[in-house]
């Protein structure tokens, strides 16, 4: 799960190329991914919302900033209190708006959350690219991949949760609209690693497998772990899961790869059902 949806700087880089693919997924403990709360930019405060009303045209930029700050607001309502619990009334009362605003821009509660979704994930994928371009190795890009869908990250603006994901699969399973999202999340989670493992072939650093089998091995697995680690399994941790879910893949990319202790490193900032550091 890339499925960690975890707070994300807020940075405007661009999401094409450079070992992403076509498109720019999802995580803090990753896969908490795709886990959750805050997005990019400052935590949000009402700040220019007051006094706006859905009647009233807003500048482009000043619509960007309400909407960014309403999804922000959901991502993080959501995660602390479930989809089922979460109320329209309760994302406007955080940003200090009426429910009217919210109703204004994006209808209904399924369309704010599939909304969020998009965001975060947008955000996820350019903070992804800016840490693969500071990489010299396919090997070391696929790593860090790995550890921001299932480590805590040592960055203290990013948070995890990794509830967020666990209530969009569930909605994905009866809502046509969130199941089509959930898809073209997946698709381009595994397009990612499809990209990763071209260009470590590429570069001579990995084997001559496919890697959209691969993908579809390795994106199962990542999902797999994080939901463990979403039920704090005691038997899969953290740790234990990156390291596991990397001695398969070196394995199966044929590469050498040891732990390095960053595992360890991060491992005491938190637990995923805790606000531990994906989903994606």
């Amino acid at each position: 799960m890339r499925q960690q949806v975890e707070r994300v700087r807020a940075r405007k880089a661009g999401l094409g190329a450079t070992a992403l693919g076509p498109a720019a997924r999802g995580s803090g403990e990753p896969g908490a991914a795709r886990s959750g709360a805050g997005l990019p930019g400052a935590r949000p405060s009402g700040a220019g919302l007051s006094g706006a009303g859905p009647s009233g045209a807003a500048a482009p930029g000043i619509a960007d900033q309400r909407r960014g700050q309403m999804l922000t607001a959901a991502l993080d309502v959501i995660s602390e209190r479930g989809f089922a619990d979460t109320r329209i009334a309760d994302i406007a009362e955080r940003i200090g708006i009426s429910p009217a605003l919210v109703i204004y821009y994006f209808k209904t509660k399924d369309q704010l959350l599939t909304e969020a979704i998009r965001y975060y994930e947008d955000s996820w994928y350019a903070e992804v690219k800016l840490r693969m371009d500071a990489l010299p190795t396919a090997a070391l890009r696929l790593e860090e991949f790995v550890a921001m869908n299932l480590l805590p990250d040592s960055d203290p603006e990013m948070e995890s949760n990794w509830q967020l994901w666990l209530d969009f699969w569930v909605q994905a399973a009866r809502n046509p609209g969130v199941a089509t999202l959930r898809r073209n999340s997946d698709e381009r989670w595994r397009a990612v690693i499809v990209s990763l493992v071209h260009a470590g072939q590429e570069a001579g650093e990995f084997a001559s497998i496919d890697p959209h089998s691969f993908s579809i091995f390795a994106s199962a697995l990542l999902d797999g772990l994080t939901v463990q680690i979403a039920l704090d399994d005691p038997v899969v941790d953290p740790v234990s899961a990156f390291e596991l879910c990397m001695r398969y893949i070196a394995d199966h990319l044929g590469f050498e790869w040891a732990p390095s202790g960053r595992a360890h490193a991060n491992a005491p900032v938190a637990r995923a059902g805790t606000g531990a550091g994906k989903e994606r």
